[in-house]
């Protein structure tokens, strides 16, 4: 099993909190990609790249709309090759980053395709210059310009040899998981922490996989998961209650809620989804945290003590998940209560996951 830590893309605090993560035995970090919110996560983690050695390093998550496929290879090849091998690409259909340009996640069509290109490139290869999602009153075609001789295809040629950088699909709804296991090296499940629904995840991935003629041994599985240790149920739900809605909404995005659910969850499902205020987003005190009851944060979450918080990370690696994204305090975190939940998972719950 993995496991990896989440940040902003604060330029600063880079190389620190690479230190410090590493040091606290976490396998690797993630930074989200949203222009208007936080710094540039390619620069984040080029400068986390130098001060670490070991460090997985990963876009978690970037969009396909706000650069295009060249460009976003062409950066995580920088940040491979200055940390030897150790970055990741995870990408998703967009959030926040293009609700503050005023647009909504990507359309499939359009992710699929990225998600194709993006492979393609990483991988060496020709990408066509039709569709490239540029449009004409932007850039007209080169030929008019009369060179002697011009690319055919677009390629990326600088990044010379060294390991393929994997690409990692963030995925909630059945669409989406059907697009990552054709295209994607792993499916980074965002459903909660559930068995139910992470179970639901794999088997629509697998199944997808299979009929896409792809052998579904060959796809990896990881979950997000929000995690608090802490021995009182009531402060570890509030350190948890703003980042389990901020996941939890990704299973309502369009009004209708992916994966198994009982009566419960869905009203709580809509209801977060109806509250959900992108100007507090993945903030304590928005309104949108009070659509979350008990129930449902101790169903899609896991809080508790380090003892219950490993054996529901087991569980869920018994189902099929290497890698966790595990969302939730750590050593960045501001308060005092939140730092001793981030200190109790790192010194009570890994070590038990690692025997």
């Amino acid at each position: 099993m993995e496991f990896w830590t989440w940040t902003v893309a604060e330029p600063t605090r880079s190389a620190d909190f690479a230190r410090r993560a590493q040091a606290q035995g976490w396998d690797g970090i993630g930074v989200g990609d949203s222009q208007n919110l936080t710094g540039d996560p390619y620069v984040f983690l080029a400068l986390a790249a130098t001060a670490s050695d070991t460090l997985g390093l990963a876009t978690s998550v970037t969009n396909p709309v706000t650069r295009h496929p060249a460009v976003t290879a062409s950066s995580a090849f920088a940040v491979q090759r200055l940390s030897r091998g150790r970055m990741v690409l995870g990408i998703g259909r967009g959030d926040s980053a293009l609700a503050h340009l005023g647009r909504a996640p990507a359309r499939l069509r359009w992710f699929e395709t990225y998600l194709k290109q993006l492979q393609a490139y990483l991988a060496g290869a020709e990408v066509a210059f039709e569709g490239s999602g540029i449009p004409d009153e932007a850039a007209p075609p080169a030929e008019r310009l009369g060179f002697a001789d011009a690319p055919r295809a677009s390629s990326i040629r600088w990044p010379g040899d060294g390991p393929k950088v994997p690409v990692e699909v963030a995925a909630t709804g059945p669409r989406v998981i059907d697009i990552a296991a054709r295209h994607a090296d792993r499916v980074m499940l965002a459903v909660g922490a559930d068995p139910k629904r992470i179970a639901w995840g794999i088997a629509a991935a697998r199944e997808a996989a299979r009929a896409a003629g792809r052998d579904p041994d060959t796809l990896g599985f990881g979950a997000y998961v929000n995690v608090v240790c802490h021995d009182d149920l009531a402060v570890g739900r509030e350190l948890g209650r703003a980042s389990t809605g901020l996941f939890a909404r990704f299973s309502v995005m369009d009004g209708a809620v992916s994966g198994p659910a009982d009566d419960q969850q869905k009203k709580v499902f809509h209801r977060l989804h109806d509250l959900y205020d992108m100007n507090a987003h993945g903030q304590q005190g928005g309104q949108q945290t009070t659509a979350l009851t008990d129930d449902f944060i101790d169903g899609y979450a896991i809080v508790g003590a380090p003892g219950y918080c490993a054996d529901r990370l087991v569980q869920l690696a018994e189902l099929g998940v290497t890698k966790f994204g595990v969302i939730g305090p750590n050593f960045v975190t501001p308060t005092a209560e939140a730092q001793a939940a981030a200190t109790r998972f790192t010194d009570d719950v890994l070590p038990r996951l690692r025997a």
